[in-house]
């Protein structure tokens, strides 16, 4: 049956901002839309936009610049409820909660990337990182009759340790677009080339992985560190990378095509991920089925995406000795290398966005259907087997 699923999201795919949870977005709900599901986003404004638009068959309504979107859209999204009909409400919940069942008269689902806590000190102005630390105590109260989809365990775990009931949460990772993330020929590069990805904000901590390849670099000659993306913290790495000496051996390649993206992901010996904390971790399937072992801080959504030991290494956060030690690991070690890129490749073949396109909608249907929340299991998971 055609459901009318109305999402709430600070951006959408054609964000200048957007990140993994966008990437989640487009492709679990685009699949939705394809399926004969009417799927409304609604929004923040950036330059250059259109206020509305279709993409990948999901109708965007862009309503205010990020600042005042938070406050508009759980308004915005009565008056989508009076004019065309709705559902169910989800709550893409990975900055502020927009709070949904307290001004949403519909069923309500809250997709949960991660949450900041105490991090978002780190991340923004001391009155932004206290809107949002205080705005997250609200969320068990405000979802309490709620489903919650999470992307990880250890997501799921942080809202249990918020106070959510965790019989009221369920796991539905993130997939992999297999088409486009392979392993190609194989080859590698004839240097060693250790890759990072994603967005590069403060709470990334690119800076621990620069410190790591100065201390790596006389011991490998010719190793080279690509950075995909882009972010706040990029001019800061730029001159870390020059302070510490290491300038001519970094390429800050900024925001690139998905071919070459791929291309980078095949050629290079090892991911690095030295996040703070993330939700899943999307970069690292998207590199191992790319046949590439990453090197990652055992910290939460990263302990889950990587298998220590067997797909890649983790290393605590913060210790760029431990990084050190597990990035020259794999690069010394061929035998080491080509064992977890073997596994790397079978883990991310788990992940598919087709599979978790069907656990959301079935979860979707129960909520609209009236399951009781705690009644509501997934019916396959990567983290079974």
């Amino acid at each position: 049956m055609a459901r009318r699923i109305l999402i709430i999201n600070e951006r959408d795919s054609a964000n200048p901002l957007a990140g993994g949870a966008e990437v989640h977005l487009f492709e679990t709900f685009g699949r939705l839309a394809r399926r004969g599901h009417r799927v409304t986003l609604l929004a923040a404004t950036f330059p250059g936009c259109k206020r509305e638009e279709m993409i990948d068959g999901i109708r965007i309504r862009r309503l205010t610049n990020r600042y005042l979107f938070y406050a508009a859209a759980p308004f915005a999204a009565r008056r989508e409820l009076r004019r065309n009909g709705c559902d169910v409400v989800v709550d893409v919940l990975c900055k502020l909660p927009f709070l949904s069942p307290w001004f949403v008269p519909a069923p309500c689902a809250a997709l949960v990337h991660h949450l900041f806590g105490t991090t978002a000190f780190a991340q923004v102005p001391f009155p932004i990182a206290l809107v949002t630390w205080l705005s997250e105590k609200l969320i068990p109260s405000a979802y309490r009759k709620s489903l919650y989809i999470a992307v990880s365990p250890s997501t799921k775990q942080d809202l249990v340790a918020r106070g959510v009931d965790p019989e009221c949460v369920v796991v539905v990772p993130n997939g992999v677009d297999h088409e486009l993330y392979s392993p190609g020929d194989g080859i590698k590069s004839e240097v060693p080339l250790i890759a990072w990805l994603g967005r590069a904000e403060p709470y990334k901590r690119v800076d621990l992985l620069l410190e790591a390849v100065a201390r790596i670099a006389p011991e490998h000659e010719g190793l080279r560190l690509t950075v995909i993306g882009e972010g706040g913290a990029i001019a800061d790495l730029r001159r870390r990378a020059e302070s510490l000496a290491i300038g001519d051996r970094v390429d800050f390649r900024g925001f690139v095509d998905g071919r070459v993206k791929v291309e980078i992901l095949r050629k290079a010996w090892v991911l690095a991920n030295t996040s703070e904390k993330e939700g899943w971790g999307l970069t690292v399937l998207e590199g191992n089925a790319c046949g590439t072992p990453t090197v990652a801080t055992d910290v939460p959504g990263l302990r889950d995406s990587v298998r220590d030991g067997e797909t890649g290494l983790l290393v605590p956060y913060g210790d760029v000795d431990a990084l050190a030690r597990a990035l020259s690991a794999i690069l010394n070690n061929r035998d080491l290398r080509e064992r977890l890129s073997r596994a790397a490749l079978a883990w991310a073949a788990k992940f598919t966005w087709e599979a978790s396109a069907r656990e959301v909608e079935w979860m979707l249907d129960a909520v609209i259907e009236g399951t009781p929340v705690r009644a509501v299991r997934p019916r396959e998971s990567p983290f079974s087997n």
